[in-house]
């Protein structure tokens, strides 16, 4: 029982130790083509372009716009090298062109512009995207790409960095609502925030509070039941918030949003020492879970929602969401319940676990209410 113990703690240290490293990074490549001619931009965060070739070169932990165009002709190489573009097997050499600055809701962007030229008009167009995947293997490629029958969409990756279309055909829809499903998944299990928010609802639900102490309880199906109330809950309410702001029904500031979540991880975390709430949990999962599926609405705007397949790509993305997030209740109550007799559970894994969720959740709140980094 003691291993299962240490392995659970192990496996609560390593959910938020990514998080301490970086923030998983996204490029965004958009195309047009226009008979043997592509237009084109990618846009990349200037963290990602620091850390691929170096911009801050007075090391003041500030890139100024005449650090970044000075080193214009090094990112034109750096994508050059690293973007492939073919018509029907033959390659379409890329030309770089203007730099600028763009933002995105994770913060500022270098926007490089470039043209390219095949040899006819393609009947299958080829993109191969490798911009930083050696760096970080968290990286994703975002592409939109307009043909004049449709825009195309993607999601680029390091075991999947290739993109092949059939010029002139409508969108595959079978192909964007895997593509938008796999994303769910993808970032709610890299979204530590949501994972950590959701771990601090699922450690007491083996327990029972009476008398001023935790008690283990009696049964799986009990704390099942505690659960599925919790996870239903949050589902529902982040459903509804995605729905509303992908529509544009519902708009907050992001930065407002992401330090909404980070409060939210902190008070549920906290709820667990000092517990104030003990009976219906899932109706704190309902209230946060609004302010979550905001953030659930920025991610899948960044995502290019296409507009033509909008409800289709949204159901896909949130049924992503959700089977991620079964997956990580799957693998964390059954463990959770085996631990919740032993005398180190209340103390080590709900007060210690907890106490260091909220510590890492306040950090959150401070970087994102201010504007700083702290981690």
């Amino acid at each position: 029982m003691m291993r299962l113990l240490t392995l659970a703690v192990g496996l609560l240290l390593g959910l938020a130790s990514p998080a301490l490293a970086h923030k998983a990074s996204d490029g965004f490549l958009e195309l047009s083509l226009d008979g043997s001619g592509v237009d084109g931009r990618v846009d990349l965060a200037l963290r990602d372009v620091e850390q691929a070739i170096g911009l801050d070169s007075d090391g003041d932990h500030a890139i100024t716009w005449a650090e970044l165009e000075s080193r214009g002709a090094d990112i034109a190489a750096y994508v050059a090298a690293r973007l492939d573009l073919a018509a029907d097997g033959e390659p379409c050499p890329i030309r770089p062109g203007a730099l600028l600055v763009d933002y995105h809701s994770d913060g500022a962007y270098a926007v490089l512009r470039f043209a390219a030229t095949c040899p006819a008009r393609p009947h299958r167009l080829a993109i191969g995207y490798h911009l930083l995947f050696d760096l970080d293997p968290l990286h994703r490629g975002l592409v939109q790409l307009s043909d004049g029958a449709g825009v195309h969409t993607a999601v680029l990756a390091p075991d999947a960095p290739e993109f092949r279309i059939s010029v002139g055909e409508r969108p595959n829809l079978l192909s964007q609502i895997l593509s938008y499903g796999r994303q769910g998944v993808w970032h709610i299990w890299i979204g530590f925030d949501h994972i950590l928010f959701l771990l601090s609802l699922l450690l007491p639900a083996v327990l029972r509070r009476g008398d001023g102490r935790w008690r283990a309880v009696g049964t799986f199906r009990e704390a099942a039941v505690e659960v599925l109330k919790v996870v239903t809950a949050f589902t529902l309410a982040h459903s509804v918030t995605l729905t509303l702001a992908t529509l544009g029904i519902v708009s907050l500031p992001s930065r407002l949003v992401e330090s909404l979540i980070a409060a939210s991880v902190v008070l549920a975390a906290l709820n667990n020492v000092f517990p104030l709430v003990q009976r219906r949990l899932w109706l704190v999962a309902f209230a946060f879970g609004l302010v979550h599926g905001l953030g659930f609405a920025t991610v899948l705007a960044e995502l290019g929602l296409p507009r033509h397949a909008l409800v289709v790509s949204l159901v896909a993305f949130n049924l992503g969401v959700e089977l991620g997030q079964l997956a990580i209740v799957a693998l964390i109550l059954p463990l959770i319940f085996l631990l919740r007799e032993t005398s180190l559970y209340p103390r080590l894994m709900l007060r210690a676990g907890s106490s260091a969720i909220a510590v890492l959740g306040g950090l959150w709140l401070v970087e994102r209410a201010f504007d700083l980094r702290l981690l």
